[in-house]
């Protein structure tokens, strides 16, 4: 697999029926080894490793209501008393990443309500504070280090 702008992790492989799987700590299971999966397995430990996210508080790939349609969103991390804190979208490294991913993860945000949004290929990450009084993001460095509420 391509080499991410992450730090490196260790990962569990496997390989089966020459196909290769990935453990994905989060669902605890082995998954299919596809160029967005190894962005979003880094993202995961990205968050767990660099920014301190308990696993306990991170959900990978559920389904969510958009306009009455069915759609699923790679990561969400809650905070403790269940708000939504962050929600993650991950593309493959070969994605380009563009208004419209971030019209996805938006239009994702208008339900789901994260004070956080990142958008990653892998390669770039962007990272966005929401306003939502003022209705806009501003762009971030980088996403806040895990701090429980007190």
């Amino acid at each position: 697999m391509q080499t991410l702008n992450f730090n490196n992790y260790s990962f569990r492989l496997k390989n089966s029926e020459n196909k290769v799987y990935i453990f994905d700590a989060i669902r605890k299971k082995f998954l299919a080894l596809t160029p967005e999966e190894w962005v979003r397995q880094h993202t995961i430990q990205y968050l767990i490793q660099e920014l301190n996210y308990p696993i306990s508080l991170i959900n990978v790939e559920k389904i969510v209501k958009i306009n009455g349609m069915n759609k699923r969103y790679d990561i969400v991390v809650f905070q403790p008393n269940g708000q939504i804190a962050i929600i993650v979208e991950c593309k493959a490294p070969e994605v380009t990443i563009n208004q419209q991913t971030f019209d996805q993860i938006a239009r994702y945000n208008f339900v789901l309500q994260a004070h956080y949004l990142m958008v990653t290929n892998g390669l770039n990450h962007y990272f966005c504070q929401m306003d939502f009084k003022n209705e806009q993001y501003t762009f971030l460095q980088s996403l806040p280090v895990y701090k429980p509420l007190k």
